[in-house]
């Protein structure tokens, strides 16, 4: 089994790397968190005509035809320069959504739109905050016909068309919802993270087309946040390597009494704990990578176990990004707060990592039982 990518591969994640060094550095972020704007629209812009969008979408349909190999490195970069776009709901959910479940004439509507970046989707499964189940949903279906409210939906504010979970004929399905239409009513609320939009959808007899099939909606949903989790995980690990690398470079540079700070025990200590927390991390979202890009049914475990190391990684590391820089870490001049809430909010926009062990364990459980 090899984890290792391959040169064609990383060119492409260096190549990506280089752009958004270029056209996203922090202050691109910072101007999302501190203004009106919801996403980096010249960004988004850019990042498709890169290809990135349709990285996994067929060339038949407008995409770049590559693979979640190499969608997974893009993310990663995405996730080193916080990228302020809706990249993750777009590309994670309503892509993958639409490649796994939906006919011949959903795809060849919504995926040529998506691929050149025209269309913006996202995935709206969670009713109130806190909740992650799919048991839980209460929006009806009816005659085609959506009503009900779904909070919080990331990139909820700016997308043109969702993929919501909703109770339908034979129980919970999925169902794509133009948000742009009649009876769909949009409220940007506040988050942890301003640099990511959030919204409140109220359905209120808007029009629902059926993806995939009727009551299927538990099993797709199942499958559709493994995939996405593996994804998020590359996002996760490229955001706790830069605020790695930030601090290293900030506690050799920084001196007391004559030497640098990263030369105590009490500091590089630290330093290496963070630099195992996101090599583990990486060791796990690869086997997740792998299992992604081969269809393999160890997928299910493969994506908790990145998802539950690359949330406490990054969670663990942007606190210590934080103390470490000392008393201008926790200003507001300084980028570590930036880095604090993405870890935050990516940590919770899937279901907690105690929400995945919960999970993990379940499936060990069941595997082990059959």
């Amino acid at each position: 089994m090899n984890f290792d990518f391959s040169d064609d591969q990383k060119f492409l994640q260096q190549t990506a790397r280089d752009y958004l060094a270029e056209h996203s550095p922090l202050s691109a972020c910072r101007e999302i968190l501190e203004t009106d704007k919801p996403y980096a629209d010249d960004l988004w812009k850019g990042a498709a005509e890169m290809g990135w969008q349709g990285a996994v979408i067929p060339e038949e349909y407008g995409g770049a035809g590559f693979g979640h190999l190499e969608l997974a490195m893009i993310a990663e970069e995405v996730g080193r320069s916080l990228a302020p776009i809706p990249f993750a709901s777009s590309v994670y959910f309503a892509t993958e959504a639409i490649l796994n479940a939906g006919s011949d004439e959903q795809k060849q509507k919504y995926l040529p739109a998506l691929a050149s970046g025209e269309l913006i989707g996202t995935f709206a499964l969670t009713e109130k905050a806190g909740q992650n189940s799919i048991e839980n949903v209460e929006a009806q279906v009816s005659g085609g016909k959506i009503s009900g409210v779904k909070f919080p939906v990331v990139d909820g504010d700016v997308a043109n068309f969702a993929v919501v979970a909703a109770q339908g004929d034979g129980g919970v399905s999925l169902y794509l919802v133009d948000l742009e239409g009649q009876g769909v009513e949009r409220e940007t609320v506040k988050s942890f993270d301003p640099s990511r939009s959030m919204a409140r959808l109220t359905f209120d007899g808007a029009s629902a087309d059926l993806l995939g099939e009727a009551g299927q909606g538990a099993a797709l949903t199942s499958h559709l946040l493994d995939r996405a989790a593996t994804l998020m995980a590359f996002e996760q690990l490229g955001t706790a390597q830069a605020c790695f690398d930030i601090t290293k470079e900030f506690t050799t540079g920084r001196y007391a009494f004559g030497r640098p700070i990263a030369s105590f025990q009490a500091i590089k200590h630290r330093l290496a704990d963070m630099w195992c927390e996101i090599e583990l991390a990486r060791s796990n979202a690869y086997y997740g990578a792998w299992a992604l890009s081969n269809d393999e049914d160890e997928l299910n475990v493969a994506a908790c176990v990145a998802r539950i190391q690359a949330s406490e990684a990054l969670e663990q590391i942007s606190v210590e990004m934080v103390q470490m820089h000392g008393g201008v870490g926790y200003t507001w001049e300084y980028d570590c707060h930036l880095f604090y809430r993405r870890a935050k909010l990516l940590a919770a926009v899937l279901g907690t990592p105690a929400h995945w062990k919960d999970k993990l364990i379940d499936r060990i459980e069941s595997a082990s039982a059959d």
